[in-house]
């Protein structure tokens, strides 16, 4: 038997989607999952593709995340919207946002969304994607389980807690897109080493009194390692106040797992800010970012934050995706 099988994005969204369903998630719940679902897959980031989608239908189960929530929008000020995710999916949440965020940013030039009670929200790239492709800059922060400890302490009190930056370019794309972690690398690739019982390489993870690890199991039951060290520390901080304190969210100190069964929603917030480029430079937005991205393109071994994914979604829209056959045997036994 191969190893892996070959899916269209459609297949991967309709997958994803009656897994969804049958765990018991309202379908307007699950179709904006199953689609960042194909769109994850697309972009190549498996760890939170279709493999995240057994753990969403146990999170289901178990009443970690409410698959029949309904998301409450209200507009606080002129150029503010909040989100209460009701314990439910992040995504559904987002797109109630999202609905209301655009318009407001092309009428005012400027606006942001705070999401309560939430849940994982995937890559956040994807969002922040999204808001680029709407021609807007989009900014966002989510914040996690505390999973990083402070400089020179060993006690985790922040998240991986990633941020991401989307350029609007040409053609309903985005020109640049950044989506990094505080820490060195996502916590779910330990997790995926910890599951596949593969070592980590050292500079991953912390034992529990601070000093580097190559098992995961361990590296799990203490500390992510922070990118860059104090500095990581601080991005994550900065996430944490971006995404929880400003939002009314649940700190990472208070949040439950984003994995096993165990600890109850984990009301996690995210936090957007999107601009209109048209709104602040002056009308030369596109002729400046053109000038950047090609001071990078022109060097022939120079990487853009994005461009991987950019060819590997328009080779994954022609060709479609190969996923892991235990991942689809997982999803399967769900359904089953």
């Amino acid at each position: 038997m191969s190893e892996t099988q070959n899916l269209s994005l459609s297949e991967i969204e309709d997958l994803a989607m009656r897994a969804l369903v049958a765990a018991g998630t309202a379908d307007a719940n699950a179709r904006p999952l199953a689609v960042a679902t194909a769109a994850t897959e697309a972009d190549g980031i498996a760890s939170h593709g279709l493999a995240y989608i057994p753990i969403y239908a146990e999170h289901v189960k178990c009443g970690k995340v409410n698959g029949k929530a309904q998301p409450s929008l209200q507009k606080t000020r002129p150029g503010t919207l909040t989100v209460d995710a009701a314990t439910g999916f992040a995504h559904p949440a987002i797109d109630l946002g999202f609905q209301a965020l655009i318009p407001l940013v092309r009428e005012q030039g400027i606006a942001a969304l705070a999401v309560r009670n939430s849940y994982n929200c995937g890559v956040l790239g994807y969002h922040t994607y999204r808001l680029a492709q709407a021609g807007l800059m989009g900014i966002g922060f989510t914040n996690a389980p505390a999973s990083i400890a402070p400089s020179g302490g060993h006690k985790p009190v922040v998240g991986t807690n990633p941020f991401s930056i989307a350029a609007p370019g040409g053609g309903g794309e985005a020109a640049v897109l950044i989506d990094q972690s505080a820490s060195t690398i996502a916590k779910s690739e330990v997790m995926k080493h910890a599951r596949e019982g593969k070592p980590i390489p050292v500079g991953w993870a912390l034992d529990a009194d601070g000093n580097p690890t190559t098992d995961p199991e361990v590296g799990l039951k203490g500390s992510m390692a922070p990118s860059g060290g104090y500095k990581g520390v601080g991005v994550a901080l900065m996430v944490e106040m971006m995404a929880a304190a400003m939002t009314g969210a649940t700190l990472g100190t208070a949040a439950s797992p984003f994995s096993g069964p165990v600890g109850g929603p984990p009301k996690t917030g995210q936090f957007f800010i999107a601009i209109d480029p048209g709104a602040t430079s002056g009308g030369d937005y596109a002729n400046r970012l053109s000038d950047l991205v090609h001071s990078i393109q022109d060097q022939s071994s120079a990487r853009l934050p994005g461009m991987g994914r950019s060819a590997k979604r328009e080779n994954a829209r022609k060709s479609g995706v190969d996923v892991n056959i235990a991942t689809l045997e997982k999803i399967n036994a769900l359904l089953r």
